[in-house]
């Protein structure tokens, strides 16, 4: 063998290697990627059957407006997000909301979706910080006039059987709590 095509061979072989290596390091990344980790964990205590009790203030100073429901709350895709199902009545008419939230393992943030019968679109959200015991998130949606409303959520575990979800927002320059639900399993 000439030593022009021993190199071309050793370089070949070296190029070879590198391509395997990164390619494992790709399935790796993936494999850590996909799967549920202490992240999810946090959400088991919000997975089940839950009664819930809704106040509901539309703008600082107007009077709370109260209501109950029921959430069913389960996981999906092989334990990744835990999809939620509430049903009830709101300012006098039957309301029902679903929730998808997850822990996204690159990103190390939850986020997830909320969508329900009092709109066509989508509010998304993203968690700023979280720990064991509560999971505060930045939503985003569009008020009917198509204005973009940012929201501060908290949700609370307090045990295996509560938690609550406050959303937080800005009219008029005051800062104050819309909805907060409380959760208690049944």
């Amino acid at each position: 063998m000439t030593m022009k095509k021993a190199t071309r061979l050793k370089t070949a072989t070296k190029a070879k290697k590198k391509a395997d290596n990164s390619i494992e390091a790709m399935m790796a990344a993936w494999q850590k990627a996909m799967t549920p980790a202490e992240g999810h964990k946090r959400l088991e205590p919000t997975v089940g059957k839950f009664k819930a009790k809704t106040t509901f203030v539309m703008q600082p100073g107007d009077p709370p407006q109260t209501s109950d429901g029921t959430s069913e709350n389960r996981w999906i895709l092989e334990g990744r997000f835990v999809e939620q199902l509430y049903r009830g009545m709101s300012m006098g008419m039957p309301f029902e909301g679903r929730c998808y939230m997850g822990f996204d393992n690159v990103q190390q943030k939850y986020v997830g979706s909320w969508m329900d019968t009092f709109g066509t679109g989508i509010m998304h959200f993203a968690s700023t910080k979280a720990s064991a015991k509560e999971i505060v998130a930045v939503a985003q949606a569009w008020d009917p006039t198509g204005k973009k409303i940012v929201f501060d959520t908290i949700t609370k575990i307090k045990d295996k059987n509560r938690h609550t979800y406050e959303m937080w927002t800005k009219m008029k320059g005051k800062r104050f709590r819309t909805m907060l639900v409380e959760y208690t399993r049944t």
